[in-house]
């Protein structure tokens, strides 16, 4: 499921609670690490997944998906387009419900994998963005 619409994805956002953020970082430039904590000041239990970091923003890492002990709403993969396959697959060892590839990971195999486990699936935008012009800031 790759070509979702305004509303699908509307819905899909809006209903999460949970975010397992794959390449969050410590480091206040990095996207990861502003996003996370946008997500978090809007209500989302965020995870951070980085095997080399011990927190992110206070909060224990993860070293891969395979860890949690829940299953994610959204996985929000900052990582190179190269390793996106690898954690859409761990993403749907763990039922996850949006796969989404931040603004500049772009991958084919991924894609394929997401929608043979017919999984929802963005690309290539930045979910703090969608998230703006979606109009769900504020609600």
């Amino acid at each position: 499921m790759t070509n979702l619409t305004d509303e699908q994805l509307r819905e899909l956002i809006s209903n999460a609670k949970t975010v397992a953020i794959v390449g969050a970082s410590n480091k206040p430039e990095r996207a990861s690490n502003g996003i996370m904590k946008f997500l978090m000041k809007n209500g989302y239990k965020c995870v951070p997944v980085n095997p080399i970091e011990k927190e992110v923003l206070g909060i224990p890492t993860v070293d891969s998906l395979d860890e949690l002990d829940f299953e994610p709403d959204i996985v929000d993969i900052f990582r190179q387009s190269a390793f996106a396959a690898e954690v859409v697959r761990e993403a749907a060892g763990k039922n996850a419900k949006l796969i989404w590839l931040q603004e500049g990971v772009q991958s084919e195999e991924a894609r394929k994998i997401a929608a043979y486990v017919n999984i929802p699936y963005v690309e290539d935008k930045c979910i703090f963005k969608e998230y703006l012009r979606l109009g769900l800031a504020g609600k």
